[in-house]
C-alpha cells in the first residue's frame, strides 16, 4: 500500500533501515475473528508500525476501527473489541511516508456502494496508480485518501460485472505492479495476489476457519496450520458456500521480491512456499564462500542480519558471538534535531559487548547497505570497544536501483553503491575490508532463482516502468496528489 506523497528522503530519514509498506491478515469462520486478527497483526508488526486497523462482519454489517500507532496502542481501549463482533474480519498494518502519516490513510479502507459495504486491506505498490487516478479524477471521481489502494475500490464500484468476484477480477486487470489485497463484505472474504507474485500471501486453517496472512508467523500466533501460498494471480473467495479459486491471466514471468528473504520477512515465516530461515542461512553461507575472512569472531547487526551471520559462521568455521545488543524499546521515530545528536541514534539503538570485541578480528554481517550512514556509525561504535580489525560482509549485492513494487528504496542519488565503488564505500564506513554477496550467490540461496525479482540489484524490472512513474515516485507532491 503506497501513499501518493513521497517527500521522505532527506535528513535523518536516510539513517533508518529500509521499509516495506504493509502487512495484511484475514480470517473467515471464527466466532472471535477480530481478536484473532489483532494477534495476527501483532505478529506482523514488523511490516508496518505507523497505523493499524481491523474491519469485522457480523453477517449483516461491517464495523471498522483504525488508528495511528502500534497495534497494541490502536486497540488498547477495552471497549473497541466488543464493537468488532462477527465471524469474519480483516486487518492491516501500515508503513507510511513522510507527510502522509495519519488516520485518513489508515486501513482497512471502507466504502458503501451499490453492491453494499466493502472493506479492503492492501500490501504492495500499484505502479500505474497515477495514470488511473488522474483519469478517474478527470471523469469526476472523488478520493478521500492519498493511497493507491483506494483506486481499486473505485474500480470495483464502477464495474458492471455480475458478481463481487467478477468485479474484483475486472478491477485488478487494470493494475500494474505489486499487490496483495484482502477484501471483506458482509458474508465473504476475498484474497488476491498480483500475477507476478511480488509480495507474499499465504493460506492457513484454524479448525473450520480459513486464514490469510502476509507471513506464516501470523498463523502461528493463533495456532493455525499453514496450508499453502496463495498463487500469483489467484483470487480466493471464501463464503457461506465454501471456497472458490480463480486465476487471472498469467504474467510473462514470476517475480517474487527477493528482499523478503534478505530483510523484510521474519526468519520464522514461510513465504513464497519457502522457509525464510533456510534461505537467509544460505545467504550467509554463500557470502562466506565468496568473501572469506581471516577473523576470530562473527557478529550480526541485529536482528535482521542475525540468521545470515549464523550461516556465515557455520560455513567459515569462525565462532559466532553476540557483539551488539539491540534496544528493542527504541522506535524508528527517534529523530534528533542536530547532527551531533543524530550521531547518538545508533548508540541509543545498539550497544557493543566490549568483552566480546576487545582485541578480536571481527566480521560484522549486515543484510544490506542503503546510504551507508548507519553502518558507518555502527562500525565506529564497534571500534570503540577496541577490536583489532573490523571486516564488513553484506548478505546481499549492492543496491543500485530504486524499487517501484512496495519498498522504499530511494532514487539512485541516495544509494551509495549506485555512485561509489566498493573501495569507496569501505572508506566511507571506515571498515578494514568490505565485501558484498554477488547476484549469483544470492540467487543460489533460494530454490526458485528464476522466479525472483532482483530489480533493485540488477535493474531488471519485471514490468514496464513509465517515465512518469519513475519521476512521480520522488515528486508526487508536484502533481497535487499529496
Amino acid at each position: 500500500m503506497r501513499s501518493l506523497s513521497f517527500g521522505e528522503y532527506g535528513g535523518n530519514d536516510m539513517n533508518r533501515k529500509l521499509r516495506e509498506f504493509c502487512g495484511v491478515f484475514g480470517i473467515y469462520g471464527d466466532p472471535h475473528a477480530a481478536e484473532k486478527v489483532y494477534l495476527g497483526l501483532y505478529a506482523l508488526q514488523h511490516r508496518g508500525q505507523e497505523s493499524a486497523g481491523i474491519a469485522a462482519s457480523d453477517g449483516s454489517l461491517l464495523s471498522v476501527h483504525r488508528g495511528t500507532g502500534l497495534v497494541w496502542s490502536v486497540f488498547s481501549n477495552p471497549s473497541i473489541m466488543p464493537r468488532l463482533a462477527g465471524s469474519a474480519a480483516i486487518g492491516h498494518n501500515r508503513y507510511s511516508t513522510t507527510g502522509s502519516t495519519g488516520l485518513v490513510n489508515a486501513q482497512p479502507l471502507f466504502i458503501q456502494c451499490k453492491i453494499g459495504q466493502i472493506a479492503a486491506a492492501h500490501n504492495g505498490n500499484v505502479s500505474n496508480a497515477f495514470e488511473l487516478r488522474r483519469r478517474m479524477e478527470e471523469e469526476g471521481s472523488i478520493f478521500q485518501t492519498t493511497t493507491d489502494s483506494e483506486i481499486v475500490l473505485h474500480l470495483i464500484s464502477r464495474s458492471h460485472a455480475p458478481s463481487l468476484e467478477d468485479k474484483i477480477a475486472e478491477a485488478l486487470v487494470h493494475l500494474d505492479g505489486a499487490y496483495c489485497f484482502v477484501f471483506l463484505t458482509k458474508d465473504r472474504l476475498i484474497a488476491s495476489r498480483d500475477p507476478y507474485g511480488f509480495r507474499p500471501l499465504c493460506l492457513g486453517r484454524l479448525g473450520d476457519a480459513l486464514v490469510v496472512a502476509s507471513e506464516s508467523c501470523a498463523l502461528d500466533i493463533i495456532g493455525a496450520a499453514y496450508e499453502r501460498s496463495i498463487e500469483p494471480g489467484e483470487i480466493l473467495s471464501i463464503g457461506p458456500e465454501g471456497v472458490a479459486s480463480r486465476r487471472m491471466t498469467p504474467a510473462r514471468r514470476r517475480a517474487c521480491c527477493i528482499f523478503e528473504y534478505i530483510y523484510f520477512s521474519r526468519p520464522d515465516s514461510i513465504i513464497f512456499g519457502e522457509k525464510v530461515d533456510k534461505a537467509r542461512r544460505f545467504l550467509g553461507k554463500e557470502l562466506a564462500k565468496e568473501a572469506p575472512c581471516d577473523a576470530d569472531i562473527v557478529i550480526a547487526v541485529p536482528d535482521s542480519a542475525s540468521t545470515a551471520a549464523l550461516g556465515y559462521a557455520q560455513e567459515s568455521k569462525i565462532r559466532f558471538e553476540i557483539g551488539l545488543i539491540r534496544n528493542h524499546y527504541v522506535g524508528r521515530t527517534f529523530i534528533a534535531p542536530h547532527q551531533d545528536e543524530r550521531d547518538l541514534d545508533v548508540r541509543v539503538k545498539f550497544n557493543p559487548v566490549a568483552g566480546v570485541l576487545r582485541g578480536k578480528r571481527v566480521v560484522i554481517v549486515e543484510d544490506s547497505i542503503v546510504r551507508g550512514t548507519t553502518l558507518r556509525q555502527l562500525v565506529r561504535l564497534v571500534r570503540s570497544a577496541e577490536p583489532r580489525e573490523i571486516h564488513v560482509r553484506v548478505s546481499s549485492p549492492p543496491l543500485v536501483n530504486p524499487c517501484f513494487y512496495g519498498i522504499d528504496i530511494p532514487e539512485k542519488k541516495n544509494l551509495i553503491a549506485a555512485s561509489r565503488s566498493v573501495e569507496d564505500i569501505r572508506r566511507h564506513i571506515e571498515a578494514d575490508s568490505l565485501r558484498y554477496l554477488s547476484v549469483e550467490g544470492m540467487l543460489r540461496a533460494v530454490t526458485e532463482p528464476e522466479h525472483q525479482c532482483t530489480a533493485c540489484f540488477t535493474g531488471d524490472y519485471p514490468t514496464m516502468i513509465s517515465e512518469d512513474c519513475k519521476k512521480d515516485k520522488f515528486d508526487f507532491c508536484r502533481l497535487g496528489m499529496a
